[in-house]
This record gives structure tokens, sequence and C-alpha cells, in this order.
């Protein structure tokens, strides 16, 4: 469901190193009995504890297995389970330590989309994600070429969000609002 051991421990799952494990057995018990089968991975996007740090490492991962995953679950919140109270509480419940929740739509949209790096609609949005986490080297291996040369058509036109970066590296995503001034005289309002 991911490949970050901090956000597998948050979700009560074993470490990468178990899938690692797992699947160099069944590849192997697949050659020694002739048989084509395939482990396709179960993603979930925005999971709590899921930054986009984990999210960007999740899309590397994600190519290095050679997946192009066609559909992918963005998590929601469903009563009874833990991972829920996380998203409520933005508290991991057994252990009462904070857990970054991903709540903005902004935000969530582009860790869906680093899932599906490849779909040149998702361009712009990975792009955007890897700058926010310094990881631009990623742009030319997850980006594919049509999707680079649309987001530099349309890089001028862009409104970007403003984005607050924390101490504890996790950050907020604010959507800019059409219309807002943003200029020197422009008010602030609180969050």
């Amino acid at each position: 469901e991911h490949v970050s051991d901090a956000v597998l421990s948050v979700m009560g799952k074993p470490s990468r190193a178990v899938y690692d494990a797992f699947c160099r057995k069944f590849e192997r018990l697949n050659r020694e009995y002739g048989l084509k089968q395939y482990v396709v991975p179960y993603l979930i996007s925005s999971h709590p504890g899921s930054t986009m740090k984990e999210a960007v490492d999740r899309a590397e991962a994600v190519r290095d297995m050679g997946y192009m995953p066609e559909q992918v679950q963005d998590f929601y919140p469903t009563p009874g389970t833990v991972s829920t109270c996380m998203f409520y509480t933005g508290l991991d419940p057994y252990t009462l330590k904070p857990v970054f929740v991903e709540k903005t739509p902004e935000g969530k949209a582009l860790q869906r989309a680093l899932l599906q790096y490849y779909e040149p609609r998702n361009a712009e949005k990975v792009v955007k994600a890897l700058q926010l986490t310094h990881r631009e080297d990623l742009i030319p291996l997850l980006v594919p070429a049509v999707g680079r040369r649309a987001v530099q058509r349309t890089a001028r036109r862009a409104e970007s969000a403003e984005v607050t970066i924390h101490n504890d590296g996790t950050y907020t995503v604010h959507p800019n609002q059409k219309g807002r001034s943003t200029g020197k005289n422009a008010r602030a309002t609180a969050p």
C-alpha cells in the first residue's frame, strides 16, 4: 500500500523489506513452476503519515518496479478504523504522537498524480510536487516529454499555490483564490 516504512508503520503494516522478500520468493516460485502470475500492488494516496516526500519516494519506487497503475485509491476516512482516527485527530492513537494528514484538495491531488506520474494529464501536478520536495532531478525520469512540454507552455499562466513548509518537514498547501488580491497592499487573513 506504500513503500515508506514510516507510512507502513502508521498503517499497521510490515516494512517494505517484507514485501520485497515476498516478491522475490513469488517470482522464484513462478519461474520454478513455469507460471505466469503477477503481484499487483494496491496503492493508497494521501494516507495519514504520507507527506509529499513519501509520495515522491513512492512514485520513484513504482517507476523502478515498472508498474504503471491504471487505478489508484485515494484515502477516504471510513468509520471505525485507526486510520480514520488519525485523519480526524492528526495523532497516532497508540503513541499520541502527531501524524501528518493531507487534507487539502490540491495536496491530495498532487499525491494522487504522483502514483500515475506517466500520464501526460498529470504532468503539471507531478512537476509541482517534485518542486515542492526539491526533487527537480526526477522531472525527466517521471514526467513524459509530452507532459514536460505542456507544463512549459502553461508555466507563465499557471498560478502556484502558497505552501508553508514547517520545521518538522511537513507542509500545508494553500491554493490561491482567483480574484483575491495578492499585491503589495493585500490584507493578510488569519488561517
